[in-house]
C-alpha cells in the first residue's frame, strides 16, 4: 500500500475530502519523525514503536579497493510492532513462499 493508496482509504472510510486526510497523515509523520530528530522515541500502543537503534563501530571492506575501512557508530530509525499486531499479522496473512 502507498501513501495515496492510504491516503484514498482513510478518506473514503471517513467520508472526508482527500486533501484534508493527505494533510493529516503528512502531519502524522512529519510528528514521528521530528520527535526522532531529537532522539526520542514514538509509542502507539497495540501499533508498534517508532525506535532509534544505535549500531556499534564496526570495520568493514571496500572489495573493488580490497582495503578495510571504519565504519563508525550510527543511529538509525526502527519500527517494533506490538505483539498484538505481531500476532495478528501470524495468522492472517498466508506464508508467501516466493
Amino acid at each position: 500500500m502507498t501513501k495515496a493508496e492510504l491516503v484514498n482509504t482513510i478518506s473514503t472510510k471517513l467520508g472526508t475530502e482527500k486533501g484534508d486526510t493527505q494533510k493529516v497523515v503528512e502531519a502524522f509523520m512529519h510528528e514521528i519523525r521530528s520527535a526522532m530528530y531529537k532522539g526520542d522515541n514514538v509509542y502507539l500502543r497495540g501499533f508498534g514503536s517508532f525506535i532509534i537503534k544505535t549500531r556499534a563501530a564496526k570495520t568493514g571492506r571496500n572489495i573493488s579497493k580490497n582495503t578495510a575501512i571504519e565504519i563508525p557508530a550510527h543511529n538509525i530509525p526502527a519500527f517494533k510492532p506490538s505483539k498484538t499486531f505481531t500476532e495478528k499479522v501470524k495468522t492472517k496473512v498466508a506464508v508467501n513462499n516466493n
